[in-house]
């Protein structure tokens, strides 16, 4: 690996050099044992795959939080440990734009949580919506293809919108004048805002309109320098911002729970109400889906949420 690494920098000093892992370049895990020791640097990326299928079994046999907290984990383990020296590359991933694979579903869901929160630079499987020839079969459909069969329409909008929030850098190199968070639904790839209309009100809009927001080592959920903090107002009903909530803590503060730590349960609820959203797309509080042990049936979805470090 450190002889091809050195050979591409000699054939052309100017290009990033991407080095691979094993088992379909899902485990980088050697690395921590025998670290890449190069000639160069400032120009090394680390580059993973991940699928569904990469662990099919986890998915279908335990419920979605813990599924998605252990594949998290074997991400870290099997690569994700160098975004803390290197940047690393999701140069492979992708669904069934059919929508109709649960496993896909499910993955998404908790990949793109991740690909927010670490900022990953990546590339999709796949853009062709059929081939030519494959299989011995004349135009075969690709429906992982962000492209139609047609290879002029878009398969899947929604998808696309999913993707939006990560096709942007959200954490720049050198000094930064704003930090701040944004709070992500992968689910419609949407971000929580405050509504125009109505100050107190919450809903889910693009990510690129959204206010600025705060997420403070107390748990608190507020819009960043102004004393407006996220309330939980009771089960099935509509969060809101308050001045009153901020003045009291224990109605703004949301904790993240569950396996995949991407459920935010109000605390003044002893965490037993998580965000959701509605039908319309507002935010309101439900109970928390699937940390009681429940099998894989169970569907939390609508109420994963990641809280995303923006510095720019």
């Amino acid at each position: 690996m450190q002889q091809g690494a050195e050979a591409l920098h000699e054939a052309n000093p100017n290009v990033l050099v991407i080095l691979s892992g094993l088992s379909y370049d899902t485990d980088l895990s050697f690395v921590r044992s025998r670290p890449v020791n190069l000639t160069f640097t400032r120009k090394l990326v680390f580059e993973l795959h991940r699928y569904s299928f990469t662990n099919t079994k986890t998915w279908s046999s335990k419920n979605p939080n813990e599924a998605c907290g252990e594949i998290l984990q074997s991400i870290e383990n099997g690569g994700g440990f160098n975004l803390r020296d290197f940047p690393v590359f999701l140069s492979e991933f992708g669904v069934d734009l059919r929508g109709k694979n649960v496993d896909d579903n499910r993955y998404i869901g908790c990949i793109l949580g991740w690909a927010a929160e670490n900022d990953v630079d990546w590339s999709i499987w796949t853009l062709q919506g059929s081939y030519y020839l494959r299989e011995g079969v004349v135009g075969m459909s690709e429906y992982y293809g962000v492209l139609d069969s047609d290879w002029v329409r878009v398969r899947s909008q929604s998808f696309l919108q999913r993707l939006s929030l990560i096709q942007s850098p959200l954490q720049g190199p050198g000094s930064q004048s704003k930090v701040y968070n944004l709070v992500f639904h992968p689910l419609t790839g949407l971000c929580m805002l405050q509504s125009i209309l109505d100050p107190t009100k919450v809903t889910l809009g693009l990510c690129n309109e959204s206010q600025p927001w705060s997420y403070t080592p107390e748990n608190t959920l507020k819009l960043k320098d102004k004393s407006l903090c996220l309330e939980n107002t009771g089960p099935n009903s509509p969060v809101k911002l308050s001045e009153t909530s901020c003045s009291s803590p224990n109605l703004s503060k949301w904790e993240t729970i569950s396996a995949s730590n991407m459920l935010l349960a109000a605390k003044s609820t002893s965490n037993s109400l998580c965000l959701d959203v509605d039908e319309t797309n507002n935010l309101i509080a439900s109970n928390c889906k699937c940390v009681k042990g429940e099998d894989s049936s169970c569907d939390p979805i609508s109420q994963w949420f990641k809280i995303v470090k923006v510095s720019k």
